[in-house]
This record gives structure tokens, C-alpha cells and sequence, in this order.
């Protein structure tokens, strides 16, 4: 089965990944760019200012974290990964660059661990830290295991000159190729020849077919010892050494493929255009264009599926495990699935995880099987995650109701949103709204009546009130008090609702509202055909 984590990579690999058992990382890890990352969720008009909320913060800090991950990199028994982390702490000093290559070197130390031997790791960057990114895995996987820099064009242009920069524009990022030894997986891809290339080499056109073809040359070397030795006989009157042996230059020849231009002229191999794969794959990668339109999920660092198609096919087999780290919306795992290879992502982030659920859900229908770990199952879990991380708590319960997480709202004592949901109503016009609140304790008997204001006070008409608790019998009689939404279709439903997350997780309750349209909450990924793909040839 297909393995998606919330959670520390570091802790989810020393835990659940056994040693040598994944055939091909892909990693798209922070880059230290000290920028803050929104994701942007689809709303519809109208909304647009409440349709983002921060995704990660790209910025790191010298701490005891990063104190204790640097001390046990001193202790650990690759010994060049400990003198290079040295020189570095002694040339950048405690720093952020320094509290992030730690967090990012303890991470890469794992992943070699988990690799097969045959495996490969892709590691994309960009210039912020990719010089120091190189010494680290050249210290963990071995000098002499670095294979190649692919140079990714991710943009045209930066008209920054208006902003007042002084440098040349940025527009590529880094993708570091490493392999665990001198025996790794390989297909070789290939990309359509230019077209002065073209012209240039294949500027004969066959007038039977219409086929561009080229000349070759079929003459060999001579002179070597007799096993090796190149035939020499006469063909169509010129006497040469040659490739192949006479039975087989008769056969060319009578099949059109050896021709003469000129009596005594010496023949040639007429070689297709369309019989050669194109050019093999270099590694500067312009032809790639960044992600935009339907394939865009809102994600501020997503990358193109092209992207890791060509990754994945370059460098793993049908049935190989494909595992991403930082799988943010999940474009490698969503690749993987395509591709028929088995998959592990890991984020740590619940609003990464929920993306990635529905991306997959949206491309592959009831064709993808995965376990989601991390994720609280039961009320226990729960309780457990809203003690941890109050915010990661209230973006998993928000997504139990399929709403938006909401960020720049104030809580105070009239209550707040942590989630916004829009529907529509068949014969109304425009979107209507529905304000979600997320309760991990602590209830307070004026709740319900401070949130039905709040309903009020953003004109949505109806307001979910998820809770770990079970409601008290005064709220329950203020949710009924704010009265009923009707429906053109005059279905009824209420205008305060009160949901326990034990109820959403068994199924006992969804919050219920018309839906007539399409989702206007999120994004969906484009379909992905499920079908077996015949065998090219």
C-alpha cells in the first residue's frame, strides 16, 4: 500500500522506513529563501481576499533544536559528514544558513540509509544554499557518487530593474543527481532534434514516402588482428573495408537502405528521421515550463508534473518505490501513481496532507489505494493533536467538513473563523458562505450564541461549530434559537451546526448545506486516465 505521513520526516524515517528499501527519493525541501509562502485557495467572486493562508515559513533560526541535530551529526560514524559540518559551523559560525544545513544534512543521513543500493536521490534547490547543499552530499553519499547539476529554467524572465536590483535576474532553479553506488537505474530520455539540426543532417527527402533521411557512413577501419578484422570485398564496384559483411549489404541494399549517388561512388546508409529517438536528455532543462493554469493548485512552491515524469522515468522502473520528504502538494507521489510506482510522502503540514488526499482522490478517482498515518483516526488522537499544535488541529478538523482553513482573523470574545466553505443554491444566484469555528477545549456557555453574531457579521448563512467536546444542553438550544437555512428546494437545514470530531470520525455527522455545483472550495487536479497504456514501440 501507498504510504502518506504527517509529521517530521526526520522522526517518520528513523521510525517507518527500513534501511535500502526505496528505489528513488525526490526531494523539494525549503530553500532558506527568509520568504513566507501562502497557499491560495479557489474561491469564488467576491472572495478573494480571504482565499489565502500561510503555508510554510521559509526561515530558519540558530536554537537548541538546531544545537542538539548539530551535536548528534558530531557523534554520528560518517566521519566526512562530520568534518565537513565542522568547517562549515567554523566558517559560518551559529547562524540560520548553519541551523538549516544541520536540519538539512540529519535528513539527508537518513535518506541514504532508506536508499537501495541501486538508488538515486534528486535534490532540488536554488542558488540560496545549493554550494552548501553540494559538500553535504557529496559528505553523505560520496564524492564519486555526485552524477550530475540539472539546471531547471523555471521561469522567462524577473523585471526586477523597476524594483531597483543590481544582479542578474534568477530563473533557474538546481536539481543535485546522486546515486548510493557505481551501479544505479537508468533509462535514457530523449528530446526532438532542432530544427537546424534537421535541416542541416537529414536534408534528403525521399520522394516515394516523404521521409527526411540522412546519409551514413558503412566504411570500417582496417588493419586490426584477424578476429576483429573488417571485412574488405568489392560492393557496386568500390572495394573498401566495411561494417557489415557481404550477406548483409546485399540484403540493405536490395530493402532500399544501402544507396549509390554516383556510379563509383562509395555507397552510404540512408538512416530516417523518424526511426531515431531525438537527443538524449542534457541537463539544462528549459523545456519545462512552470506550473500554471488548471494544473495550479493554489501551492506556492508546486512544480510541474512534467517536472518528476521525467525524473521518475529516467531513473526508476515500473513497481519501484518512489519516495518524496517534503512532498508539500504532492506533484512526485501524484507522478509515482501515474507511472504505476509505488510511493511514501511525508509533510508537515495537515494542509499539505489534506492537498495531497483530494489531489489524488480528484486524478484518480477510486483508482488510488493509500494509508494516511499521522492523522488522528480516533478522539484520543485528536485530543492529542489539539494538546500539540492548536493550529495544525484546527486545519485537520477544518478539512472533516471539506472548508478552507481562514487566516487573519482575530479570535475574541464575539468568537472568530478558522474556516470559510461556500455552496451554492440551485435557482439563487452567487456563492453563499459558511463560517466554520474549531473548539479543542475549553467550551464556554456564551460559544454558540458569539458565533451565530459571527455567522451574522460575515453574512454567511450557516455557521459549523466542530468541537472535541460534547456540546452542553444550553448550546444546543442556542444553535436551534438561530433558525433554519431553506433551500430552493425547500430543504431545511440548520443555521448553527454542532459537530463533534467523534461524530465526523465515525460518520455520525457532516455538516449539511445544498450543493448544486461544482466544488467552489478547492482546485481540482485534472483527471488522470486509469487505463493500462499499451507497450510503445
Amino acid at each position: 500500500m501507498n504510504q502518506l505521513y504527517y509529521g517530521d520526516n526526520l522522526q517518520v524515517l528513523r521510525e517507518h522506513i527500513a534501511s535500502e528499501s526505496v528505489d528513488l527519493i525526490y526531494l523539494d525541501p525549503p530553500f532558506n529563501s527568509k520568504r513566507d509562502y501562502n497557499l491560495l485557495f479557489k474561491s469564488p467572486k467576491g472572495h478573494q481576499s480571504e482565499a489565502q493562508i500561510e503555508a510554510f515559513k521559509d526561515s530558519w533560526s540558530w536554537g537548541m533544536q538546531a544545537e542538539h541535530e548539530l551535536h548528534e551529526l558530531m557523534g554520528q560514524k560518517n566521519t566526512n559528514v562530520a568534518l565537513v559540518m565542522d568547517a562549515l559551523r567554523s566558517f559560518l559560525g551559529r547562524n540560520d544558513m548553519l541551523a538549516y544545513l544541520v536540519m538539512m544534512t540529519n535528513r539527508l543521513l537518513e535518506l541514504h540509509r532508506v536508499l537501495k543500493p541501486t538508488g538515486s536521490l534528486y535534490l532540488h534547490c536554488d542558488p540560496s544554499a545549493s554550494h552548501y547543499l553540494k559538500l553535504v552530499l557529496d559528505a553523505v553519499f560520496g564524492k564519486e557518487n555526485y552524477r550530475t547539476e540539472v539546471s531547471w529554467k523555471r521561469q522567462s524572465a524577473h523585471n526586477d530593474a523597476k524594483q531597483g536590483r543590481q544582479q542578474y535576474g534568477n530563473i533557474r532553479d538546481v536539481i543535485f543527481f546522486y546515486t548510493k553506488s557505481a551501479k544505479w537505474t537508468w533509462h535514457w530520455l530523449y528530446t526532438p532534434y532542432d530544427e537546424s539540426y534537421v535541416e542541416d543532417f537529414y536534408r534528403f527527402v525521399e520522394p516515394e514516402t516523404g521521409k527526411r533521411y540522412r546519409l551514413s557512413d558503412i566504411t570500417a577501419p582496417g588493419g586490426a588482428s584477424p578476429e576483429k578484422r573488417n571485412p574488405r570485398y568489392e560492393f557496386l564496384g568500390v572495394t573498401r573495408y566495411w561494417r557489415y559483411a557481404k550477406e548483409t549489404m546485399t540484403k540493405l541494399h536490395a530493402e532500399g537502405r544501402i544507396v549509390q549517388t554516383a556510379p563509383g561512388r562509395v555507397p552510404a546508409y540512408k538512416r530516417y528521421l523518424d526511426e531515431m529517438p531525438g537527443v538524449g536528455l542534457q541537463n539544462d532543462w528549459s523545456d519545462l515550463k512552470p506550473v500554471s493554469g488548471n494544473e495550479s493548485l493554489g501551492y506556492p512552491t508546486q512544480k510541474p508534473l512534467a517536472l518528476l515524469e521525467r525524473i521518475l522515468s529516467a531513473s526508476s522502473n515500473r513497481g519501484d518505490m518512489v519516495l518524496d520528504p517534503f512532498c508539500g502538494c504532492g506533484t512526485a507521489v501524484h507522478a509515482a501513481q501515474k507511472l504505476k510506482r509505488k510511493w511514501i510522502g511525508i509533510d508537515i503540514t495537515h494542509l499539505a496532507i489534506s492537498l495531497i488526499e483530494k489531489r489524488l482522490k480528484d486524478a484518480f478517482k477510486s483508482g488510488c489505494d493509500f494509508d494516511v498515518h499521522g492523522t488522528p483516526q480516533d478522539l484520543a488522537a485528536a485530543r492529542d493533536l489539539a494538546e500539540r499544535d492548536k493550529y495544525q488541529f484546527q486545519y485537520w478538523a477544518v478539512s472533516l467538513v471539506n472548508a478552507q482553513p481562514a487566516q487573519g482573523r482575530k479570535k475574541g470574545a464575539d468568537g472568530g473563523v478558522d474556516g470559510l466553505k461556500f455552496f451554492h443554491d440551485v435557482d439563487k444566484d452567487g456563492a453563499r458562505k459558511i463560517v466554520v469555528s474549531v473548539k479543542g477545549g475549553g467550551l464556554k456557555t456564551d460559544d454558540v450564541r458569539a458565533l451565530n453574531h459571527v455567522r451574522e457579521r460575515e453574512q454567511a448563512e450557516i455557521a459549523l461549530f466542530i468541537t472535541l467536546e460534547t456540546p452542553t444542553k444550553g448550546m444546543i438550544a442556542d444553535a436551534a434559537s438561530a433558525g433554519f437555512y431553506t433551500s430552493a428546494a425547500n430543504h431545511k437545514v440548520a443555521r448553527v451546526q454542532l459537530l463533534t470530531i467523534e461524530s465526523l470520525l465515525s460518520g455520525k455527522q457532516r455538516a449539511e448545506h445544498p450543493d448544486y455545483a461544482p466544488d467552489l472550495n478547492f482546485k481540482k487536479a485534472k483527471v488522470e486516465a486509469t487505463g493500462e497504456q499499451k507497450e510503445l514501440l
